[in-house]
């Protein structure tokens, strides 16, 4: 018998529920206690007491199994949103004060490289000195997943599908290249074709996949020839570069990002040189979210920033 939805909200313990966000995060119970300060048994004992509340199995967890139940998946769903709301409590009720003192937390992509948002940060630290800013670096899926569980202010990312709860605005255009480190056998060379890149070891970020917004790029390594096997992935831009510039693959990377290592002899480019792919890097945030009065200049500054300026200064070649 499952319960009705006021027995529910008046006895459910809501440590539960950011138990099991941990825990899904995580994706097993031992990590999971490491992650709480907890030990393992409390960890379980949470989840069964959960489950009784909700009189569903949420994870199906068997040795070497740790599955979400169709009625996990939808209260992890849930359980963000609730988590979410209730770590913001805090920040609205010091919200009082007439000088602006809040925090604003930034879920960001590894590679944005955006004078813009430059520019918009400095700004806003010059209007609010008093206010507070961190930058969480983090892959785009889960920089979407962080701003649609109001976790964080707002996001700036790649984005390949869009969700109807978010609110989008493209920010800037960058292009995609592949490079070579020095001791790669094709460094220096000129005249390449892709012809010359076929069979080679390649590295990648994590998102450069078919079903992922890094498809373009996913296209041009496979018309390239390269090999299928990505030998080295990051969600971090200077960890790929990295295993790029120690010769581990030829790997993608965003030409204006990369125009001083090219420049320096650190990277070397290869072709396709024409029609590089475009990414579309966007701000994407709640409009459900109840943001505090530094998150709402630092985002309004920002859209005035990409409304007032022309969409060809937007792209960076």
């Amino acid at each position: 018998m499952h319960p009705s939805p006021e027995k529910l909200a008046r006895d459910l313990d809501w440590n539960l529920l950011r138990t099991f966000v941990v825990l899904v995060d995580a994706g097993s119970v031992t990590r999971a206690a490491e992650a709480l300060g907890l030990q393992q048994p409390s960890v379980s004992s949470a989840l069964k007491r959960l489950e009784s509340h909700m009189g569903r199995q949420l994870i199906d967890r068997k040795p070497g199994r740790f599955v979400l139940t169709d009625a996990g998946r939808l209260l992890y769903a849930e359980a963000l949103d609730i988590t979410g709301a209730i770590l913001r409590i805090g920040t609205v009720i010091r919200e009082v004060e007439e000088e602006v003192r809040g925090h604003v937390n930034i879920a960001i992509a590894s590679h944005v490289v955006c004078p813009l948002l430059n520019e918009a940060l400095g700004e806003f630290h010059a209007r609010h000195p008093a206010a507070t800013l961190s930058i969480d670096v983090s892959a785009s899926r889960q920089a979407l997943e962080k701003v649609l569980a109001r976790r964080v202010s707002f996001a700036v990312c790649l984005v390949k599908d869009r969700n109807p709860r978010l609110e989008y605005r493209h920010l800037f255009r960058e292009f995609f290249g592949l490079f070579c480190g020095p001791s790669h056998p094709l460094f220096g060379r000129e005249g390449l074709s892709t012809a010359d890149l076929a069979g080679a070891a390649s590295v990648s970020f994590v998102t450069d996949q078919m079903n992922d917004a890094l498809r373009p790029v996913t296209l041009m390594r496979a018309a390239a020839g390269l090999e299928d096997r990505v030998v080295g992935s990051s969600s971090n831009l200077e960890e790929v570069r990295r295993m790029i510039m120690a010769g581990i693959g030829v790997g993608p990377l965003p030409l204006h990002v990369m125009r001083e290592d090219v420049a320096m002899g650190r990277l070397w480019r290869l072709p396709p040189y024409e029609d590089p792919p475009a990414i579309d890097v966007h701000v994407v945030w709640n409009p459900r979210a109840r943001l505090n009065r530094a998150e709402r200049s630092l985002l309004e500054g920002l859209q005035a920033k990409i409304e007032t300026t022309p969409e060809a200064d937007r792209i960076y070649s």
